[in-house]
C-alpha cells in the first residue's frame, strides 16, 4: 500500500467495542486515528452505533460526542427495545444498512478501506467494493475461542488484520484508567458540606472508575 493512498475507515461501534474487550484493552481512538492517518490519506472515518434514546444518561454518549469533534464521521439511529418470550428487556440496534450505503458511496474516491467487523453479512459488501476496484482489509480477531470475525468475511477480505497485533498502538495504557479514577476519587473526597450538616460520603475508587469517555477511549 503507497503512502498516498486514500483511505476510509468503517467502524461497527459494538462489534468492535466487543472485541476489544474479550481480548482485555480499552480502544484509545485518538490513538487509532493517528495510526491509520501514517498508511495513507485518510479520507474519512466512520463509526457506527445506536443508542437507546429513552435513556436520560448513556455512557456511549461522551464518547460520542467526542468521536464527532475530534476527527470521526459518527452515524447513529435509535435503538429499538423489545421484550422476548421469557420477558426480558432485549435492545436491537442494527448498522449494517448504513455502514454499507456509506462504503458504497465513497467507494469511487477511495483506494483502501478498513472495515472493523467480523459480521459475516458483510461479506457481499466487501465483495461489491472489490469490483469496484477497492482493496477491503478486514479488522477483527482470530486469537478468541470462538473467533470473533466470520470465515467467509475473512476469506473475501483483500487482508485480514488481526486487532491482537494492533494493541499496542491503539489501545489505551491501562494506568490510565486507574490514574484518572484515581483523580476524581481525590476531587470528590474534598466535598464540602453546609455547617451543621454531614458532608455527603465519597465515592470509592471502585464507584469512581466508571466511564471515561470524555478522552477517546472507551
Amino acid at each position: 500500500m503507497s503512502d498516498t493512498d486514500r483511505i476510509a475507515l468503517f467502524i461497527d461501534g459494538a462489534n468492535l467495542y466487543a472485541t476489544a474487550k474479550s481480548l482485555g484493552f480499552d480502544i484509545d481512538y485518538r490513538r487509532m486515528l493517528k495510526e491509520f492517518q501514517g498508511k495513507g490519506r485518510l479520507v474519512r472515518a466512520f463509526y457506527y452505533t445506536a443508542l437507546v434514546e429513552d435513556q436520560e444518561y448513556s455512557s456511549i454518549r461522551p464518547l460520542i460526542d467526542w468521536l464527532d469533534y475530534n476527527g470521526f464521521s459518527v452515524v447513529t439511529k435509535p435503538a429499538k427495545e423489545f421484550v422476548d418470550s421469557l420477558g426480558r428487556r432485549k435492545v436491537k440496534g442494527n448498522m449494517d444498512i448504513e455502514l454499507a450505503v456509506n462504503a458504497m458511496e465513497i467507494s469511487d474516491r477511495v483506494d483502501q478501506i478498513y472495515l472493523f467487523s467480523g459480521d459475516g453479512d458483510f461479506r457481499y459488501l466487501v465483495e461489491a467494493v472489490q469490483r469496484k476496484g477497492v482493496r477491503v482489509t478486514v479488522v477483527s480477531t482470530v486469537t478468541t475461542q470462538p473467533p470473533m470475525v466470520a470465515d467467509e468475511l475473512r476469506r473475501q477480505a483483500d487482508e485480514f488484520l488481526d486487532i491482537a497485533h494492533l494493541a499496542q498502538r491503539i489501545g489505551r495504557d491501562p494506568s490510565e484508567r486507574a490514574e484518572r479514577a484515581a483523580q476524581r476519587f481525590a476531587r470528590q473526597s474534598t466535598v464540602y458540606a453546609p455547617v451543621g450538616q454531614a458532608a455527603p460520603p465519597a465515592a470509592t475508587p471502585a464507584q469512581a472508575q466508571g466511564h471515561d469517555d470524555e478522552d477517546g477511549q472507551h
